[in-house]
């Protein structure tokens, strides 16, 4: 798994681009916010996660299918996974930040790429404290 990247996946880059092309600047990887956030948006207070639905175990997606090999190891890995992204999420709310995930089936659907720009801008101007992104795809 030392071979995964954390940092600047193909999704996070194009949600990089998405935001920049509706006019938002941004940090990356902020790591005195809790779960380091993918992009931050400081003057907003409003941080973005860009979650694998692999890795994050996106519920009803079908990328998030638990390998038939190992099955315990990976449910404890992705489990794991799962429990940190909410106390981050929970964390980040106590300090007054809005929290957005981006899940990689939003990247993958072509009709969800193709408004993302717009939903990223739309929820950012928008008053909700938590939000997430997800694909068309059936599930």
């Amino acid at each position: 798994m030392s071979g995964i990247r954390g940092k600047d996946t193909k999704p996070e880059m194009v949600v990089r681009r998405a935001l920049f092309a509706v006019g938002f600047r941004f940090r990356l990887h902020r790591r005195d916010l809790p779960g380091m956030p993918d992009v931050v948006l400081p003057a907003r207070k409003v941080a973005v996660f860009v979650h694998g639905c692999f890795w994050h175990m996106h519920k009803g997606c079908h990328y998030a299918r638990l390998p038939s090999t190992r099955v315990e190891f990976w449910k404890n890995k992705l489990n794991g996974n799962m429990a940190r992204d909410q106390l981050a999420v929970e964390a980040l709310i106590a300090r007054g930040w809005r929290v957005l995930v981006v899940w990689e089936c939003a990247v993958r659907d072509r009709e969800t790429l193709a408004d993302l720009p717009e939903s990223l801008a739309e929820w950012i101007r928008g008053a909700s404290t938590t939000g997430e992104l997800c694909g068309g795809k059936p599930r």
